[in-house]
C-alpha cells in the first residue's frame, strides 16, 4: 500500500470519531477513513461496513475503548478487525505493526520547540509509513517537518473550514483528517 499516492487522490481523510459518522463517511468520494475513537464492542462491525464500501480504513489503535494501548492490542487488531493500517502514538506499537507488516502512522502534538525537536528524532527513528502531525493549523510547522522528513505528512486537529484545508495543503500536508463532515466533500 502507497499511502502517498492514497493520499494524493485523497487529500481529505473523514475521521470517525462515533457510529453516527459512519453513513456521511460511506457516502463521501473520500477512500480512505480514519477510525479514531471506537469501542472493542462496534470496531469490528464499523470496520467491515467500510470495507464493504471499498475504503482504505486505518484505526487509532490507542483510542479503542476496552482495548490496551499496546502490543497486544494491536495484535487483537490485527488478527480480529479487517483494517488496512493503524495510527498511534506510541513508539513501540509503530514498531510492531512495521514488524507484522501493517503500515501505521504516527501521530504527534507538537506543542512547543522541545516537541517539535523530538518529533523529528522520533520520526527518523520509528520510520512510520505516515505521520499526522496536530493541530492542523500550524502551516509553518507543516512545512518545516516535510522539508526535514521524506514521508507523507497529515495533518489534523482544529480543522474547521476550508481555508484552514488550504493553508495546510500548501505548507505540503499531503493529507488532512478531519472530523468535520463538511469538509468531506471538498
Amino acid at each position: 500500500m502507497n499511502i502517498r499516492e492514497i493520499l494524493e487522490r485523497n487529500p481529505i481523510i473523514p475521521a470517525l470519531k462515533n457510529d453516527q459518522d459512519l453513513k456521511e463517511a460511506l457516502e463521501s468520494g473520500s477512500e480512505i477513513v480514519f477510525i479514531i475513537m471506537a469501542n472493542l464492542m462496534n470496531i469490528e462491525n464499523i470496520v467491515s461496513k467500510l470495507k464493504k464500501e471499498g475504503k482504505i480504513v486505518f484505526v487509532h489503535a490507542d483510542m479503542i475503548d476496552g482495548l490496551s494501548s499496546s502490543n497486544y492490542g494491536v495484535e487483537y487488531l490485527i488478527n480480529h478487525v479487517d483494517l488496512d493500517g493503524i495510527i498511534t502514538t506510541k513508539h513501540n506499537m509503530v514498531a510492531f505493526a512495521k514488524k507484522k507488516n501493517i503500515p501505521v502512522i504516527q501521530r504527534y502534538f507538537i506543542l512547543d520547540s522541545f516537541s517539535f525537536k523530538n518529533t523529528i528524532i522520533h520520526i527518523r527513528e520509528n520510520k512510520p509509513d505516515a505521520v499526522e502531525i496536530l493541530p492542523g493549523l500550524m502551516p509553518k510547522i507543516i512545512k518545516r517537518i516535510c522539508n526535514l522528513v521524506n514521508l507523507p505528512v497529515i495533518t489534523g486537529g482544529l480543522i474547521d473550514e476550508k481555508e484552514d484545508v488550504m493553508n495546510a495543503l500548501r505548507a505540503g500536508a499531503e493529507g488532512i483528517s478531519t472530523t468535520k463532515k463538511e469538509l468531506w466533500q471538498i
